[in-house]
């Protein structure tokens, strides 16, 4: 790929915080960035990645199907310490090549949502590498405020789900372990982010005058929409499961978190950026 072709994708995706048009709408995309294995330098390569268990993200050296690997896949043999930026966040992390049997299952799970990893791979006259990307050093939101920094992870969680409805829409009737380890991985996210608030923003909030309606309201939703997403875990563990259900219940659960963001962006960042929140 031309690097003034990575070059204009790398500025689209930081100045919109993750987002990038084109072919790549609604696609998962993070900016990988390794040290030279010859040079030393740094360089960034956006990616496509899937969500692994756990917090590990998952990339694809596949180079389009080339013989050869990836100039960040030498890279990151050399140096396996790199940095990931997913729009929301920039940290450090550590790159892991899977390898044997590890390696062939991710994979055979990845081409499930991405079946473009086959073609590569029935070209290509390597094996292509699947690599585990799994943060070591965290990182704050890539914003200048706190109520912007909200904004921004919000915006994350409304890619993701726009690309697990996606998914769902594409997939067969039943589900595939990676769209479910898809669905798992937001859930997991959306539960996490709701803790936060109620257990650091919110107590911060408390008290100021024209909080106590906003924060009632949004513990009521933080409640309402855990339920949702427990129906979509307890889904996601029934074997007999089919794809038609799933997307019922993520088409509702999207409904319910995108009138919930737009409600906190509203109301609560006002609250944040307010006198004394500086």
């Amino acid at each position: 790929m031309p690097n003034h072709f990575n070059d204009a994708i790398i500025d689209e995706f930081r100045a919109n915080n993750g987002r990038v048009g084109g072919m790549f709408t609604d696609s998962r995309l993070l900016l990988l960035t390794t040290t030279g294995a010859r040079t030393g330098r740094p360089h960034t390569t956006p990616l496509g990645y899937l969500p692994d268990t756990g917090d590990r993200l998952l990339v694809v050296a596949s180079a389009g199907g080339s013989p050869r690997h990836p100039a960040w896949y030498h890279n990151i043999r050399a140096n396996p310490i790199v940095t990931v930026e997913d729009g929301a966040f920039t940290y450090q992390a550590e790159a892991t090549v899977l390898t044997g049997a590890e390696r062939d299952r991710i994979f055979a799970r990845i081409v499930e949502v991405a079946p473009g990893y086959a073609d590569y791979q029935a070209k290509a006259t390597r094996v292509i590498p699947v690599v585990g990307l799994t943060q070591v050093a965290p990182g704050p939101p890539n914003a200048s405020s706190f109520g912007e920094g909200l904004r921004v992870v919000h915006d994350a969680f409304r890619l993701e789900l726009a690309a697990i409805r996606r998914e769902v829409a594409e997939s067969g009737p039943g589900l595939g372990a990676q769209l479910r380890i898809n669905c798992l991985s937001l859930c997991q996210g959306l539960g996490y982010h709701h803790r936060m608030e109620d257990d650091g923003i919110f107590p911060t909030l408390a008290g100021q005058p024209g909080t106590a309606a906003v924060l009632d309201r949004l513990r009521v939703e933080h409640k309402r929409i855990a339920a949702l997403l427990a129906q979509l875990q307890q889904l996601l563990a029934d074997p007999a499961a089919d794809a038609a259900r799933l997307r019922a219940e993520v088409d509702r659960l999207t409904g319910e978190v995108e009138e919930h963001l737009t409600y906190e962006e509203e109301h609560l960042i006002p609250l944040m950026e307010g006198p004394g929140q500086g």
